[in-house]
């Protein structure tokens, strides 16, 4: 039987009922690793106790962007313990404007891109670039996304802090996006409604098959980021796939057995491995996992 593993998961009080991580913890208790669940912001912490080399063999982050939990990330990097996914990548992809331009200099399909302190800075885009799609540069979860039809309604904006902000052209498509996961060496692909879509009714997310093109695309975001378990979100359009947001540790929604996937990923990268090559699902055989536990509170 192969070694256990002990973990300590950072889980902020957003995500400490949510189906992911929740499941995921009780499966690796399940298999019999220690998990151990530490609430940044929530709670006092003994630093020097909970980073001591040989205590946990990697810390995995689930927490919003903007909260303390990636600092706490960075405290175990910094003194040598293995972090999932590694702490200078997520914080390379929350920092959206950081990513946008680390993303355009490798290559990747992405939109352009402008940062500013105020809305009214915004207004200098050239107006045949609108309609736009701003979002905060520290933004998750989709917080404070807008799309801003003309830069007269700029002035709209009700910004409470000073955070930079970013905007994008937005891109005319289907009102369908493309959630392509990475995790375990694997691509699969979800098609779901986007948030920014105004017309018709929600469709269900339903999973896809996905192109060599995307595939290719999917795994580059990692290899550029330097991710093993991520997520990237796609728009369709009509010059081609656009990726418009990268995820660290996304909900892995519609993933097939998500639950026990994301446990022997987690795992396996605790180990010291890694989850590359990735492939998609659609060329490797399935996989038989554990059935995932039932829910229980952390």
């Amino acid at each position: 039987m192969a070694a256990r593993v002990s973990l300590c998961f950072l889980v902020e009080e957003q995500y400490r009922r949510d189906g992911m991580p929740r499941s995921v913890i009780h499966q690796l208790r399940a298999w019999g690793h220690r998990v151990d669940v530490v609430r940044p912001g929530g709670e006092l912490l003994d630093l020097n106790t909970l980073v001591e080399r040989g205590h946990h063999d990697a810390w995995v982050l689930k927490t919003v962007s903007g909260g303390p939990g990636l600092g706490l990330l960075e405290a175990a990097a910094a003194a040598g313990i293995t972090t999932v996914n590694n702490a200078r990548s997520i914080r390379g992809v929350r920092d959206k404007a950081r990513a946008a331009a680390l993303a355009a200099a490798h290559g990747l399909p992405v939109p352009t891109t402008w940062a500013a302190a105020r809305p009214r800075d915004l207004a200098r885009i050239p107006a045949g670039r609108f309609p736009l799609v701003v979002k905060p540069a520290d933004g998750s979860s989709g917080r404070d996304v807008r799309v801003v039809e003309r830069p007269e309604h700029l002035a709209a904006i009700d910004r409470a802090d000073q955070g930079l902000l970013i905007a994008q052209p937005f891109v005319p498509n289907s009102g369908v996006d493309l959630k392509v996961y990475c995790v375990g060496g694997r691509i699969y692909g979800t098609e779901r409604t986007s948030p920014l879509h105004t017309g018709g009714r929600k469709a269900p997310d339903r999973p896809v098959r996905l192109d060599p093109e995307i595939t290719d695309i999917a795994a580059r975001v990692g290899e550029v980021f330097g991710l093993d378990l991520y997520g990237l979100d796609i728009v369709r359009g009509p010059d081609g796939p656009i990726v418009v947001d990268v995820n660290d540790f996304p909900s892995f929604g519609q993933v097939p057995q998500a639950v026990p996937t994301v446990a022997r990923a987690i795992v396996d990268l605790a180990r010291g491995g890694s989850a590359w090559p990735l492939v998609p699902e659609s060329r490797l055989r399935d996989s038989r996992f554990p059935e995932p536990l039932a829910v229980g509170t952390l």
